[in-house]
């Protein structure tokens, strides 16, 4: 019996029809091997992977197959979305026994859950020297009744190097900026300067590279590193990897030119996303990455977001082919053939879209390894506004209204096709990271609404994930039903969020939440012995590892995100209770990637905030002059990624606490609202002005 169909997850809810007897991670699964003595097959996926949609279709829709699986094993579906603690532990034993890792993770473990055997996809039959999924369930059945000693030690033996910690001694460790220039010359020596981005391909974005660069930039002027974000940042927009009718960014370039997405959208692709286009506009006021950030934060407002302002998890990369019903395929959705253009839009309109967006009459993925995109056009920007205007020998006025009118076309054309699946989860670390996105755009991009999709995504979460009285959150919301035990990363993206709106109100509630959720962070998840963060509680007996992330990923690490927290709260509040858990954090890892430095990006970025004396803008509204937003507005045109932006109201003064002579003394001058720019708690002189208020940021 199928057990998934009570589920609320998404993945686990694709597989509820499949004749293997699923059952979800827990302790009914956990007590049938135990009593049957069985190995458990564990596959650990997400409803937008496209492998393992296939392994579904080639496998656990075979009845054959799962006759095989539900006789000789219990079978565990975990959704890695909703469950990361167990995918760590097991992506682990994997990337040790193999090298490599990847979803679908297949991993076959014993009845006390220790994995002995383990892999990714597995084709359904015998091919090129690997075995097919049917052989592979025969041999390891075979194994475990013949050889199970042999089973349980090496399994016993792999969990003993997996739970083995090498301690960190961090007395006598110094945070000093030479471990800034080792990250910045260990990336940039990975650096494409033909393509751009980071490797070959396949090529993953990974947001937190261009954060560490542009901080880096910021603090060194190595023109080099600013210059290989920006063209990185070009070059992706430009390709393929980029929706450009519909705004946002796919999973990654399956090639080493952008040209090639993996169609998938993830939230957290999104939101950090939005962080380096806004950086990059930062410093260079080129339109190009303003309207970048600006589609995708539209992108997800318009597609990614519930009814309750919560923002979904993803996108799938396969859709129905409109010509075939019932047949899937991956980027189905957004590829085209020219045909279906021109049936579109007008013949000057076909002209300059085409031009502009490479579109050509057999297919413009010349790049596809697979061949998987032949006749079809996966829509890039080769050429400016102004080239495709000479190409066709028309103005660049005229050319740019011909390709927003065929723009829209097109979007409504595309709209009228079926839908790739959409992942409706809510979880508390992507929308965390989302909030501070749309927060951050807002202050910007000076657009409002985002602040105010920031504040309802953030009641949102306050409102179904947050037990106020325990001062504790869930992870997943779904369906009406909250639930799940949140994790390290829950925490530290949400206080990011909740902080980042903070700076585009006068709202206290935000920096009172914060503080609060922080302390719970701290009591949950601080290793007192060593320093750092746990990424669980250690509550969940069947998590044989509690573990601490030391890789900056497509996501950064809850350690990285959960410090940077911290320093910010301590340039509010001046607690001196919270330095021992920023030095301990800052120490543990920088001890323990001293060679490496470049895993973790980010947290590079907050030992570069922790070295970088406390600027403060301090905006003390009056009944006169400009808004707080105005000011606000300003002071956010120019990267200055480590200054604390407060409102001085009274609300705040009594969170902070009487006695603080630093802010007390910052009024309003003549009752007017006044800006304060301050530099380790000294401030120049008070302005009143806008103007002059910016020309002090452009120096």
């Amino acid at each position: 019996m199928n057990r998934l169909k009570s589920e609320k997850s998404p993945y686990l809810l694709q597989h509820a029809e499949n004749p293997v007897d699923w059952y979800p991670w827990g302790d009914e699964a956990f007590r049938k091997a135990k009593t049957e003595n069985k190995p458990i097959f564990l596959s650990i996926g997400y409803s937008t992977c496209h492998w393992c949609h296939v392994m579904e279709r080639e496998s656990f829709e075979n009845e054959s197959v799962a006759a095989l699986m539900n006789e000789k094993f219990v079978n565990i579906k975990v959704d890695r979305e909703e469950r990361p603690d167990v995918d760590k532990v097991y992506m682990a034993a994997v990337q040790t026994m193999t090298g490599s890792g990847g979803w679908p993770l297949s991993v076959f473990l014993t009845p006390e859950l220790k994995p002995f055997y383990g892999g990714t996809y597995f084709p359904p039959n015998d091919a090129y020297g690997r075995p097919g999924f049917s052989t592979l369930l025969h041999r390891i059945n075979e194994v475990w009744q013949s050889e199970r000693e042999n089973v349980i030690y090496s399994s016993d033996e792999l969990t003993k190097s997996l739970q083995h910690s090498h301690p960190v001694d961090i007395e006598g460790a110094v945070i000093e900026e030479q471990i800034l220039k080792r990250t910045y010359h260990q990336l940039a020596a990975g650096y494409d300067p033909k393509f751009a981005g980071f490797g070959t391909g396949p090529k993953f974005p990974r947001p937190v590279v261009f954060n560490f660069l542009f901080n880096y930039y910021n603090r060194t002027k190595e023109a080099e590193a600013l210059s290989m974000s920006l063209t990185s940042l070009m070059a992706m927009a430009s390709g393929g990897m980029y929706d450009h009718i519909g705004g946002g960014f796919h999973r990654y370039s399956v090639d080493n030119q952008w040209r090639v997405p993996h169609f998938e959208k993830m939230l957290y692709d999104q939101a950090l996303l939005v962080h380096s286009y806004l950086d990059a506009y930062q410093f260079t006021h080129d339109k190009f990455f303003a309207d970048i950030a600006r589609e995708t934060v539209d992108y997800v407002l318009r597609d990614m977001t519930s009814p309750e302002g919560g923002f979904y998890s993803a996108e799938d990369a396969d859709s129905p082919v409109p010509e075939h019903p019932g047949e899937k395929k991956e980027g189905a959705f957004y590829t085209w053939t020219k045909k279906e253009i021109t049936e579109i839009l007008t013949n000057r309109e076909a002209e300059v879209f085409c031009h502009y967006y490479g579109v050509e009459e057999y297919g413009n993925a010349l790049s596809d390894p697979q061949g998987e995109f032949s006749g079809k056009n996966i829509l890039y920007a080769p050429f400016t506004v102004e080239q495709t205007a000479s190409a066709l020998k028309m103005n660049a006025e005229s050319a740019g209204k011909y390709l927003a009118t065929a723009k829209r076309k097109v979007f409504n054309a595309r709209n009228a096709r079926p839908r790739p699946h959409r992942d409706d989860k809510l979880l508390t670390s992507w929308n965390g990271l989302m909030i501070g996105a749309c927060a951050r755009a807002s202050l910007v991009l000076k657009e409002e609404s985002y602040r105010i999709a920031a504040e309802r995504a953030a009641h949102c979460l306050l409102d179904r994930l947050y037990d106020s009285d325990a001062n504790i959150l869930l992870r997943r919301y779904r369906d009406g039903a909250s639930g799940l035990e949140a994790h390290l990363d829950d925490y530290a993206f949400f206080i990011a969020g909740l902080l980042d709106i903070a700076m585009t109100t006068s709202d206290v509630r935000w920096i009172s939440t914060a503080r609060e959720l922080a302390g719970t962070m701290i009591a949950l998840f601080w290793d007192s012995s060593e320093g750092g963060f746990f990424d669980t509680s250690g509550k969940d007996p069947s998590i044989l590892v509690r573990m601490k992330e030391s890789y900056d990923s497509a996501e950064p690490t809850g350690n990285s995100v959960a410090v940077h927290s911290l320093i910010r709260l301590h340039r509010i509040f001046d607690d001196p209770t919270l330095v021992p858990y920023i030095e301990k954090t800052l120490k543990y890892f920088s001890v323990q990637l001293s060679q490496s430095p470049q895993l973790m990006p980010q947290l590079m970025v907050a030992i570069d905030f922790y070295l970088t004396p406390p600027e403060h803008i301090v905006i003390a509204k009056g009944s006169e002059g400009e808004t707080i937003q105005s000011f606000s507005w300003a002071a956010h045109q120019h990267f200055r990624p480590f200054s604390t932006v407060l409102y001085r109201t009274e609300p705040l003064m009594q969170l902070l606490g009487k006695g603080r002579s630093f802010l007390e003394s910052l009024t309003p001058v003549n009752d007017t609202t006044t800006a304060y720019h301050c530099f380790e708690f000294a401030c120049k002189q008070p302005v009143t002005s806008l103007t002059e208020f910016d020309a002090g940021f452009a120096q």
